[in-house]
């Protein structure tokens, strides 16, 4: 496993240490560098496939109890020492700290217990049916098997929850993992294999494969499946790389998630949904809210309640409980996009509202954003902007805020408030997204029984419910004969008289039955 140095170094983000690459992890309220981890070759990827192989059988042998074991000991070490994981997601995001309370560590605790609880039921072996005559009497079974070793590639927004989090099913179902995290946030993820060391883990059951696209790539190649999330241009180079090998692959991509604010709907509530989703994690969520239809009967009050909300936000590095509400941006090159689909909107008509500037400060900065007089064709209502910034844009009625909202090449996620739920979950039905929230938003993300995968451009597969962790499997078909004579009344020598009789049979069977 990859370990950190914790000497700070003062410039640059790589460097040659003790005679090797290694990256400088900087944090991004700040800008200064607060640790450096290993840059791992494709040889050194190779190696930890290796131990990974090795110790994969017998974690599998210890079967769904021995596993649930250690996932309860690390869910209740995560629950006793969540200031201390905080701290350290706080320390390479940015986020405020109880961004990563609600949504990291809160999810992680859920997580392990509920994957310890429910993975046995989903991988249990399932009795299969057959109206198939020729089957009568055979043991038909459908059963799962660990595919061994899953790669898992996460992205910096949220090094516990989308990194680590898809960790957990896969250990669960008895394979071993190797997670490159994103070089930009690995601190948690090396946390979190101490943790599971701690709590009973065999050795190189997980291991963590710091470095830069090239670390991943070299995963790619040695695993037996890869789940990765992040943008959707990255995730076609993951599948067109796991195609030279036929691997298998989960992708979580981007996603340009519409709320539709109907006329009826109760403002107070939408408004605050609004704010709250759209800069939740500095808005680098895959499901924040990142355009807003409003029906125009109740544009310009829904407007005003968003406008107050948003510039009473406070926004500021956060240093513990309590102390801001937005924190900092955590990838640099994000903040170039947001300020450039900002200044796009402003070229082509928009107004901002709120904020709408880079911050000139140390770090990774920029102002919460609200903007009005927007349209479809600007880069803020079509491109994945991943910031802070809420744009909202009247519309006629609900149809024309169903058209707008499946304009675009994503579909993860959207949201529709109605005080009328049966007219909201109409609308939320004829949205083409993997997740529709009715008077809502993102808290289905928090239902582990519930699937999350996204349509379109925004992903394949999905993670959570049984689907979750049946994709770190491989199925396997069984048929048992039990009762059965020597020879089967079809096999040769072909008669004609057997093979008219079977043609009667077929006829009996299938040729009955209204067609229209």
């Amino acid at each position: 496993m990859a370990s950190v140095e914790q000497e700070p170094r003062t410039n640059g983000s790589a460097a040659e240490a003790g005679g090797r690459p290694h990256i400088e992890v900087e944090d991004p309220a700040s800008g200064q560098v607060i640790a450096t981890v290993p840059d791992l070759s494709a040889a050194e990827v190779a190696d930890l496939a290796a131990k990974a192989r090795g110790a994969q059988p017998g974690w599998e042998a210890l079967g769904f109890e021995g596993r649930r074991r250690i996932m309860l000991r690390a869910q209740r070490w995560l629950t006793d020492n969540a200031d201390r994981v905080i701290a350290t997601i706080v320390s390479e995001t940015g986020k405020a700290w109880e961004d990563a309370q609600l949504a990291e560590i809160m999810y992680g605790a859920n997580a392990f217990g509920f994957w310890a609880k429910h993975a046995e039921e989903y991988l249990a072996d399932e009795r299969v049916k057959s109206s198939n005559v020729v089957v009568k009497g055979k043991k038909l079974v459908l059963r799962y098997r660990p595919v061994g070793l899953v790669g898992v590639i996460g992205p910096w927004n949220y090094p516990l929850t989308n990194s680590f989090g898809d960790c957990i099913p896969a250990l669960m179902a008895g394979n071993a993992v190797i997670l490159k995290p994103s070089e930009v946030t690995p601190l948690t993820s090396l946390l979190l294999a101490e943790v599971l060391r701690e709590c009973g883990l065999p050795e190189h059951v997980f291991q963590v494969a710091t470095g830069r696209g090239e670390t991943g790539s070299a995963l790619v190649d040695q695993v037996d499946m890869v789940m990765f999330t992040g943008s959707t241009a990255t995730g076609k180079k993951v599948m067109a790389k796991a195609a030279e090998t036929l691997t298998p692959v989960a992708l979580e991509l981007g996603g340009k998630d519409p709320m539709l604010v109907l006329s009826d709907a109760d403002l107070e509530r939408a408004a605050n949904h609004a704010v709250y989703y759209s800069m939740f994690n500095g808005g680098q969520t895959c499901i924040s809210i990142e355009r807003v239809y409003v029906e125009a009967p109740v544009y310009d009050e829904f407007v005003a309640k968003v406008t107050e909300k948003a510039r009473a936000l406070r926004h500021d590095r956060p240093t513990g409980p309590g102390t801001t509400d937005v924190g900092s941006m955590t990838f640099p090159p994000q903040v170039d996009t947001v300020e450039r689909h900002v200044e796009d909107a402003k070229a082509k008509g928009a107004t901002v509202v709120v904020g709408g500037h880079r911050e000139q400060r140390d770090g990774y900065w920029f102002e919460p954003t609200v903007l009005v007089d927007v349209d479809q064709t600007m880069d803020i209502m079509r491109e994945e902007t991943f910031g802070p910034t809420l744009p909202i844009m009247k519309v006629a009625d609900a149809e024309e805020a169903v058209r707008m909202a499946n304009d675009s090449e994503y579909g993860l996620a959207a949201s529709v408030f109605s005080k009328d739920v049966a007219r909201g979950e109409a609308v939320a039905r004829r949205i083409e997204a993997g997740a529709v929230c009715v008077n809502d938003a993102l808290t289905n993300y928090t239902v582990l029984e519930l699937p999350m995968g996204g349509w379109k451009a925004s992903g394949l597969g999905s993670r959570h419910g049984a689907g979750g962790i049946r994709k770190f499997t491989k199925q396997q078909a069984l048929l048992v004969s039990r009762f059965h004579a020597r020879r089967e009344l079809f096999m040769y020598p072909y008669s004609e008289k057997v093979t008219r009789r079977f043609g009667k049979l077929i006829r009996l069977l299938y040729g009955r039955g209204r067609r229209s």
